[in-house]
């Protein structure tokens, strides 16, 4: 294959989910685009049982390489898969997404008018019967009504269905490594795209399923870390602007309970406000943990 022909480079982290990767592989070999024209680079993150004989079956179907390395986080996986990446475009997605068929048809109509971007899709909840996913999903599509408001001048987007030019993602040095957990290092990374003056367009057509299935208690770990990401993305971001470090306003928490009243989700609403009240709880904790390890840190309301 001609590397000069390929247009995207499909980038995929993974860690002991074969079952989901499986169905990630499936959804990617029924896209509805050239399949000369992308390739799939899984990164496996250290699993205890190797990913290569899940991904063994899509080498007929799909241009595919599986890189294997020591457990470092997603982070640094996405980082070694861009790194091997011959696309013009890395697509970045997670191993318990779905991209729906039209996905890359999507974003290359995106790239055509706005070539030099950062796009990010929309996320669909797959798991719309589990509470804890939904509750979950909703606190995405807060978030992405919350600092996307404008699709033409957005400021976040999650990793899971996301996309740029590869050489933008080289030239702003990948995913920042350090940051402890999976939390938090996309958002470092789109407002470091912004502090280099770059565009971030938001595109709800560019779509893909998310089948995070999650129980009260790694719901409650899912949220708790998502805080201690917090404390690193503002450290990170004060240092670079040279300002304070600021968390967001009270009433983009006064906001955020009445959120699910206003949607339709097939769950009740008083028990997802409740839940998206216990998710900011762990939040502040897992910040407040973090914060714990440099105590000299003085933080401001915006």
């Amino acid at each position: 294959m001609n590397p000069e022909s390929l247009q995207f480079s499909i980038v995929i982290p993974t860690y002991n989910r074969p079952e989901r990767l499986q169905k990630c592989l499936e959804a990617i070999s029924k896209l509805d685009y050239p399949s000369d024209r992308f390739e799939v680079i899984v990164v496996d993150d250290g699993s205890p049982s190797p990913m290569e004989p899940i991904a063994a079956p899509f080498q007929s179907s799909l241009n595919l390489t599986v890189i294997r390395q020591a457990n470092s986080g997603p982070a640094k996986a996405r980082n070694a898969g861009a790194a091997k990446a011959q696309g013009q475009y890395l697509a970045f997605t997670d191993d318990d997404c779905t991209p729906l068929p039209n996905w890359l048809t999507q974003l290359e109509a995106k790239f055509a008018i706005t070539p030099d971007c950062l796009i990010g899709g929309q996320t669909l909840n797959a798991l719309p019967h589990n509470l804890y996913s939904t509750a979950s999903q909703i606190l995405i599509d807060y978030l992405y009504d919350y600092f996307n408001l404008d699709a033409g001048r957005s400021s976040f987007f999650a990793s899971n269905n996301f996309a740029m030019p590869t050489h933008r993602f080289h030239e702003l040095g990948g995913f920042d490594t350090s940051f402890p957990l999976a939390a938090g290092e996309d958002r470092e990374f789109c407002d470091r795209w912004l502090h280099h003056n770059y565009t971030m367009l938001y595109a709800p057509e560019v779509q893909i399923q998310h089948a995070h299935h999650l129980t009260l208690k790694s719901f409650w770990r899912q949220h708790f870390n998502y805080g201690r990401g917090a404390f690193c993305f503002h450290q990170i971001r004060s240092q670079r602007n040279q300002d304070q470090l600021k968390v967001e306003p009270f009433a983009f928490y006064s906001s955020l309970l009445t959120y699910p009243f206003g949607r339709s989700s097939g769950q009740p609403a008083l028990l997802l406000a409740l839940l998206l009240f216990l998710s900011q709880l762990a939040n502040v904790l897992g910040f407040f943990k973090e914060r714990s390890h440099q105590p000299n840190k003085q933080l401001h309301w915006a």
